[in-house]
């Protein structure tokens, strides 16, 4: 079957967080995708509202199944049905952990840049944000391990969150560092939450799942997934986590129970089971899009904005874009950019103190959209930034 990620669809007065923008305007910033859903979801969807009936709703059978299956055939990751939690949501499943293994004043580590709303989900759980800060040089990004044990071995360090693939960077880690952060957080008795959203968004590598490395990640970690980013349906709100050890299992699933994280809705339920049973096809079309798309963009910059460092990734659909030739404050400029024209990008500063000099640029749109983005990011710094 093809699909169509060409085609520009109007989401303007669609309730669209994303386009809630001037006319003038052109977002690219918050991730999700200008394209349709795989129409085996759609159909299936419709299915679902032409039944008209929208009561409370159970967990079939064949969701666990299409999410095990999924992981065995394009991960040989062997999940256990026992091991999986429906969830509401991404963010909602790690505030209901952080509420439940740690306490008032514990501290949270993360490792920026990395997604915004870490931050926020932290300190509004009145617990403390720590920073294992990435190191960045000669564009690229790794990890400084004698800091990260370091803070792990505070004894008020309760819970790391990892991100894999990492957001906003777009990197895949390695089996052997993810196997390292894995022994250190076990030695200092620190629970790993890996974020595992955007793992089915890879070009020339797959991810490791991080439960899949061995028995001490497993049992010392809950993963944390959902299709909504591969499959563009975030508002259907639908996400699980994995939780290999019963006892945490059995401790957060009561937690959910009593939040109601774990209430289901048809539309979900039925979107995952249909993007994991039937979404292949569409995925590997759409990773081939992107990557013409990203192969554009790499290009572009290259040969026009040779001021600018497009940094090299394997995942997401989101560049990560290094402005250090010609910023100092990423607030500004992107604040400017968008005054300037219409193109409305993510602040790096929003990921982090040491993302001050970059800016994330989301690419999941049609190439006539990506074209006109690369445009106004041109003009723009002609306007400024230029003699």
């Amino acid at each position: 079957m093809q699909y169509d990620f060409s085609t520009y669809i109007n989401r303007r007065d669609s309730y669209s967080l994303k386009w809630h923008v001037s006319e003038n305007e052109l977002p690219m910033w918050v991730a999700d995708m200008d394209f349709k859903i795989a129409p085996e979801i759609h159909s299936g969807l419709q299915e679902v509202l032409q039944h008209g009936i929208f009561g409370y709703s159970v967990i079939p059978e064949e969701y666990y199944t299409s999410i095990i299956d999924w992981w065995k055939k394009r991960y040989n990751f062997c999940m256990q049905k026992e091991w999986i939690l429906y969830a509401t949501g991404v963010v909602p499943a790690i505030g209901a952990i952080l509420r439940t293994k740690s306490d008032i004043g514990d501290k949270i580590l993360i490792q920026s840049p990395v997604y915004h709303v870490f931050y926020r989900c932290i300190e509004e759980n009145n617990r403390q944000v720590i920073v294992n800060e990435l190191c960045f040089e000669n564009g690229v990004y790794s990890i400084n391990f004698d800091d990260l044990e370091q803070k792990l071995s505070d004894p008020k360090t309760k819970i790391m969150i990892l991100c894999n693939p990492h957001n906003p960077i777009g990197k895949i880690w390695e089996k052997e560092v993810l196997q390292k952060i894995g022994h250190l957080c076990a030695k200092y008795n620190v629970l790993v939450i890996a974020d595992e959203i955007h793992c089915d968004v890879t070009y020339n590598e797959r991810y490791t799942p991080f439960a899949s490395i061995d028995t001490i990640c497993a049992q010392n970690s809950i993963s944390t997934f959902s299709p909504s980013k591969t499959f563009n349906i975030a508002d259907l709100h639908t996400a699980f986590v994995v939780i290999a050890n019963k006892e945490l299992h059995d401790e957060i699933e009561r937690v959910y129970k009593i939040e109601y994280v774990n209430n289901p809705n048809v539309f979900g339920i039925k979107a995952s089971i249909l993007a994991y049973s039937m979404g292949e096809m569409w995925l590997e079309s759409l990773l081939k899009y992107l990557a013409n798309n990203r192969a554009i963009a790499q290009d572009f910059f290259t040969t026009h904005l040779q001021e600018l460092f497009l940094i090299p990734s394997n995942a997401t659909y989101l560049l990560w874009v290094d402005c250090s030739k010609i910023i100092d404050n990423a607030d500004i400029f992107c604040s400017t950019l968008r005054k300037d024209t219409g193109l409305y990008l993510s602040s790096g500063l929003a990921f982090g103190k040491n993302a001050k000099t970059f800016f994330r640029m989301n690419i999941a749109c049609p190439e006539s959209s990506l074209h006109d983005g690369l445009a106004r990011l041109h003009k723009g710094i002609s306007i400024k930034y230029r003699e």
